[in-house]
């Protein structure tokens, strides 16, 4: 007698995912901890040094674009832009790509033309997620800066999840300044 044994045929395909920028060679020991469960981390740049790279890969695969300030090394491993599928959603990461309504010049025409489902970027150290009301709303996600570097006040994270082309459960995470 065929049944399903309990088992949903509803079961929903789930990827969870930490995203961080602007550690410039500095990784905080929170990071361990608020990535635990993570099935990707994705740095947005300024690594600072490969080290970060693989202190993050210890936790889960790492996807990332190199910055302004990452060295040959670095450069040689990550590309400037990462134009990628997750779980059945598109989605564009550089470092430096601006802001709704201003992105920079040289990504602005692919932009407006192909528009992903989540852009991400970092560099500006200002943590900002909003939807781009002009590009098919379009979701923007800047995770701030994690490092110690630079003029913000608080070093941020930000984990969430997608699933079956959608995200859920963003949360934004404040990492203790040292």
């Amino acid at each position: 007698m065929p049944g399903n044994l309990g088992v949903s045929d509803d079961t929903k395909s789930m990827i969870k995912i930490g995203l961080i920028s602007d550690t410039h060679n500095y990784l905080d020991p929170q990071v361990f901890e608020y990535f635990e469960d993570c099935d990707e981390i994705w740095h947005a740049g300024d690594f600072g040094t490969l080290k970060v790279a693989d202190e993050l890969k210890k936790i889960a695969p790492v996807v990332g674009v190199y910055g302004n300030i990452d060295g040959e090394d670095i450069r040689k491993e990550y590309p400037l832009h990462q134009r990628f599928e997750r779980e059945g959603l598109d989605v564009w990461m550089t470092h430096i790509g601006g802001i709704p309504g201003r992105y920079c010049i040289p990504i602005r025409r692919e932009m407006e033309e192909n528009p992903p489902e989540l852009f991400i970027c970092g560099h500006s150290h200002i943590l900002r997620i909003s939807r781009d009301q002009d590009l098919n709303k379009m979701l923007y996600m800047n995770p701030g800066a994690a490092g110690r570097q630079g003029f913000h006040k608080h070093r941020t994270l930000v984990r969430f999840e997608i699933v079956e082309g959608s995200i859920h459960n963003v949360e934004v995470i404040n990492l203790d300044m040292d």
